[in-house]
């Protein structure tokens, strides 16, 4: 081995695969056809009876010219062709070779050097091909020279040789050249080297019959194309500006962007690897340093550090690319494609430029994601992901992660069980209602997420780890925040990630204290030199953002906001114009508000204006903090159908730039101090939160919590053996009772959605089958049935239990129908106690910070003053109406009557949030001789 060089490698022998093995003896005869195939799982719940569909499998089916094989199932594709190539392989006696060609990555590297430069590689469709066929046609002493550059970038076998070799090719492109060069002259004269050139050509020529083939080829191009690309200069005080490229029919590409580098030919242009999707074929292309050419003798190109000057470091090409740029570059989209000889090119204009900047920020990637790069921002908070719009946190921090040549973050999911509590000391929160407004304020909801109820179900944390390319550990979030669901944990986790993320983009000159004590609220951790090393090139980079204030994420936006802007917004602009009569609909925290807004650029004494940006149907949740703060505090005072125009805080050019449909209109008046960014927006349409959030949020334990622990807790008093939910839904309440000592034996659920009850079955399967502890509730339970069926519809099988539920169903009905379940349940199924609980309408007040109006509590029909708190309630009673129902239908069926609540209290205007009738029957259940089975049998679990 040649001293001075890299040290040989040795690898392991690499077998090869069965597929790979199946191409090599039959080529394009063997043809693989996949299925995918749909088999019913039960998803762990034996005797549940609603087939379940499962994971995606798929079935490959390989036909060779003599006989045809078909796999077994498998989740991936690609399993399924290996599995049927090897059995074809097995069919055929043959058993696949190893590739020994691996063995020394510099043996492999030469050999597939000298591949390149054979007869058959000229003619496959392969991209590197047409660069071949393009050096072939170049006029004078080019003629046939191929730059190395090219081939490094363009063939990923010799790229991944290259990178077993020396792991730095993968940011330094001037090693790579330098190990592609040294192989060149290991060849042994099938690739030759250039003088005074880092270009390679073929050691003897090309038949004569291939070149004249090739000159007979057109060229794909009519005529002379134009191309806008961007040269990005070494100097950070110099603007990234655009210019065009001109590619004539019979020009090789590289040479027309060496000429734009000051370049005689494209033998020293170095080219990146590409910029945003690959498919777009976007790279940089700048200028191999002078001083490295004397080296072309030995063999060796140093690194970039050790060639290039010192202040060459191009920082924004650099922190484009992940890869060290010198001196001036021209970004560009064009090259060749896989199967295409045809030359591809897109226009990379300063909005392009631009817009790949704002997509390597957290905030960018949500901007980006919303097609709103003026109006958005990165939301404060995961409160929903009904309410969630643009990309989702976990998807942000994936592509964060990729756009800085990060490894894929690792998520870890860690259940926490949650202890029995009687009592739920200092969790309370409190409610005051403001004498002026009616508005509610919740003085203990600081907490994004809410707090998890104790005592109901277990629940998920998630621990974020990102790590570095070479697997060193950045950046460690552990929250110690618990949520009912792991895909919320998930969305938690990843957004604290990319908030502390967005905070360091936005203030990069940010003390390391400073950023510490951010990371220590939000659960993080990270190792200062490792993060201060990945992005310190980010610092030279996004110092336009520096003037942008960074978003407090527990800020709640009130009236007060809108007073401040105008002493924000500049002494020329400062005023809010509202038009449109108020509807009396106007959104409050947590509510989703749909707007059309349009960003004009105002310049001129004439006040003439260009558009920037503009939607027609942008929605987002107020209070989350997705929109810049003062279109959000200018909306929250609007109602639904009023327009308003003001004028924004001015953001930096660059941003402008991103967002403009036409940059070509923007820049010529883009001029400090000369111009204003005026916005007007109509408030379309509100939506008001989900009930279980508006309960979640305003009360502790969240009012589910509350009605599962009042039945549980009369159920305990009731000493009952047997209970019947009806409209069980998804089984929460069934869940809970598995989890207290109680005396039943017996629980029985129905209701009409199959889909619930096959939820619930998978629930309290798993709940029942994992109770190994003697002690644990579940064990007195002998059996659990799941029914599908209407609970107006009389079923024998359920006559007679000791408890009966009906929590919040009865309102999913129409009142005819609510009335009827009424008299069916204690004349027909004659529970000897049950429990009704419904909302009452009266507290919408609160919920909803409205006033009703005066109505006719007699009049089923009126129209309502306060919405419903869900879209699917049919209706919602008043206290009295309530207790006229309940206590009429008592009085018909000889039952007794006791009214409660939970949520509030019951001397206390306007009463409780959910109000409850416990019916209890007056004397000896009455012998029912109807025997009828209406309901069917969705699942069924015994103790033996």
């Amino acid at each position: 081995m040649e001293t001075g060089g890299p040290p040989a490698v040795v690898v392991k022998k690499v077998p090869v695969t069965p597929k790979a093995e199946i191409h090599k003896r039959f080529g394009e005869k063997a043809c693989y056809t996949v299925e995918e195939v749909h088999e019913p799982t039960h998803n762990g719940c034996p005797g549940l009876a609603i087939p379940q569909k499962g994971p995606s499998l798929y079935r490959c089916c390989l036909q060779l010219p003599e006989f045809s094989v078909v796999s077994e199932t498998f989740r991936k594709k690609m399993d399924a062709k290996q599995s049927a190539a090897a059995m074809a392989l097995e069919k055929l006696g043959i058993i696949p070779a190893t590739d020994t060609d691996a063995q020394d990555p510099w043996d492999a590297l030469v050999a597939r050097l000298s591949y390149l430069f054979s007869n058959e590689f000229l003619s496959s469709p392969h991209p590197l091909s047409c660069h071949f066929r393009a050096a072939l046609q170049r006029v004078g002493h080019l003629s046939c020279l191929v730059p190395i550059s090219v081939l490094a970038i363009y063939d990923a076998k010799l790229s991944s040789l290259c990178k077993t070799i020396n792991p730095k090719v993968e940011s330094d492109p001037l090693l790579i050249m330098s190990l592609v060069l040294k192989a060149a002259q290991r060849s042994s004269g099938s690739v030759t080297t250039c003088e005074d050139q880092l270009s390679l050509q073929r050691g003897n020529p090309y038949p004569p019959e291939i070149m004249q083939t090739l000159f007979n080829q057109q060229s794909s191009l009519a005529g002379s194309i134009w191309i806008l690309a961007i040269l990005i200069p070494c100097s950070e005080e110099k603007a990234v500006v655009p210019l065009m490229l001109k590619v004539a029919p019979n020009d090789y590409y590289l040479d027309v962007i060496a000429q734009k580098l000051g370049l005689c030919d494209a033998s020293t242009v170095i080219i990146s690897r590409t910029i945003g999707k690959a498919s777009l074929e976007m790279r940089l292309y700048f200028c191999a340093p002078k001083s490295c050419l004397g080296d072309l003798s030995s063999g060796l190109l140093h690194s970039a550090e050790a060639v290039y000057p010192e202040g060459s470091l191009n920082k924004r090409g650099s922190y484009l690319s992940g890869q060290l740029i010198y001196g001036d570059a021209i970004l560009a989209s064009i090259g060749y494609k896989w199967k295409s000889s045809d030359l591809f090119y897109e226009d990379v204009s300063l909005r392009t430029y631009y817009r790949i900047l704002v997509s390597k920020t957290p905030s960018g990637l949500y901007k980006l994601s919303r097609d709103a790069v003026l109006a958005a921002e990165l939301p404060a908070a995961f409160t929903s992901r009904t309410n969630w719009r643009g990309s989702f946190p976990r998807d942000l921090l994936r592509t964060f992660c990729c756009h800085h040549r990060l490894s894929e973050p690792v998520f870890s999911i860690v259940s926490n069980p949650l202890e029995l509590l009687t009592e739920f000391p200092g969790s309370q929160k409190k409610l005051k209602v403001t004498e002026s407004s009616n508005q509610v304020i919740n003085e203990g909801a600081n907490d994004i997420s809410g707090s998890v109820p104790t005592g109901s179900r277990e629940t998920f944390s998630c621990e974020v780890k990102i790590f570095s390319r070479c697997q060193d550990l950045i950046i460690k979030c552990s929250p110690k925040q618990s949520f009912k669901k792991q895909n919320d944990a998930f969305q938690n986790a990843s957004l604290r990630v990319l908030s502390w993320l967005n905070k360091y983009f936005k203030k990069l000159d940010m003390a390391l204290e400073e950023l510490t004590s951010c990371g220590d609220v939000l659960d993080i951790q990270f190792d200062s030199q490792l993060f201060i090393k990945e992005f310190s090139l980010a610092a030279s980079v996004y110092t336009f953002w520096q003037s942008i204030g960074v978003q407090e994420e527990d800020q709640v936006l009130d009236s007060a906001c809108i007073n401040q802007l105008n002493g924000m917004l500049g002494d020329k602009v400062g005023f809010i114009d509202l038009k449109g009569p108020d509807s009396g609909v106007s959104p409050s925290n947590g509510w989703l508000v749909c707007i059309v807004y349009s960003i004009c650029l105002v310049t001129g004494g004439e006040y003439e204006k260009e558009l920037v940006e503009s939607t027609e149907d942008f929605e987002f949740e107020i209070g989350s903090g997705a929109v810049i703060s003062c279109l959000e505090s200018v909306v929250a005072q609007m109602s639904v159908g009023q327009s308003a125009r003001f004028y924004m805080k001015f953001p930096p050019q660059e941003l402008i730039v991103a967002s403009a449909r036409d940059p070509s209109l923007i820049l010529p008046v883009l001029t400090p101090g000369g111009c204003s960014l005026e916005c007007t927006t109509t408030l379309l349409r509100v939506t008001e939160p989900l009930e279980d959030r508006m309960e979640q949020a305003l009360f502790s334990p969240p009012l589910s919590k509350q009605r599962v622990d009042y039945a549980v807790q009369h159920i305990k008093e009731s000493c009952a053996s047997s209970l019947v939910d009806f409209g069980c839904g998804s089984g929460s309440l069934l869940e809970s009772l598995l989890e207290f000592p109680t005396s039943l034996e017996k629980i029985v659920g129905v209701d009409l959605s199959r889909k619930s009850l096959a939820h619930a079955a998978k629930i309290l399967y798993s709940k029942l089958s994992t109770s190994s502890d003697a002690n644990a509730s579940s064990t007195f339970i002998k059996s659990v049935l799941l029914y599908d069926g209407s609970i107006t519809i009389f079923d024998s099988r359920l006559y007679g239990f000791d408890i009966g539920t009906c929590l919040e169903v009865i309102e999913h009905m129409e009142e005819d129908q609510a009335h009827l379940f009424g008299d069916i349940v204690l004349s027909k199924f004659c529970p000897r106690i049950l429990i009704v609980s419904t909302p009452n309408y009266e507290y919408n007040v609160i919920l909803q910070r409205s006033t009703p109006q005066e109505e006719d509590p007699d009049d089923s029909n009126h129209q309502q003053s306060c919405k419903f708190r869900n879209h699917d309630h049919k209706f919602e009673w008043t206290r009295e109406q309530f207790g006229r129902w309940a206590s009429d239908l008592a009085a018909r069926h000889n039952y007794s009557v006791e009214f409660s609540g939970v949520g509030g209290a019951t001397d206390k205007e306007p009463g409780f949030a959910s109000q409850i009738a416990l019916f209890r029957r007056g004397d000896e259940c009455p012998r029912n001789a109807d025997v009828t089975h209406k309901y069917s049998v969705i699942w069924e679990w015994n103790s033996t």
